[in-house]
């Protein structure tokens, strides 16, 4: 399985992006997808995560201006970003849990080459 993430750019704070991760194979075959980002000289975080297809997890950093969102249909990840701030700045990378795999309790089974989200103020 191969995920791609794609819709990274620059955009200036108080704007929105939406970034995707399409997956080579069923993304409802995953019981679990997320967002992390990095950004230079910090630790990698959970930005976003949506368990079974149904519920969803936030950093607080990014509670109620992210949003995640899947569409099984086109195999497809999503993560709405509104709001933007300078803290938002790093590269944003989709990982996905295979079944019987949790988000916190897991590493991830798969995972992409990322997308670099930059916020100018």
């Amino acid at each position: 399985v191969q995920l791609v993430e794609s819709g990274g750019g620059l955009v200036q704070t108080g704007g929105s992006l939406s970034l995707s991760c399409t997956a080579s194979g069923s993304v409802s075959s995953f019981n679990a997808m997320g967002w992390y980002r990095q950004a230079p000289g910090k630790e990698r975080e959970l930005v976003a995560g949506l368990s079974s297809g149904v519920t969803t997890h936030y950093a607080d950093s990014v509670k109620g201006r992210f949003t995640i969102s899947r569409d099984n249909a086109k195999n497809t990840l999503f993560l709405q970003m509104n709001n933007v701030k300078s803290e938002d700045t790093a590269m944003y990378y989709c990982a996905a849990w295979g079944r019987g795999h949790t988000i916190f309790f897991d590493e991830y089974d798969y995972w992409g080459q990322g997308t670099q989200v930059t916020v100018s103020s």
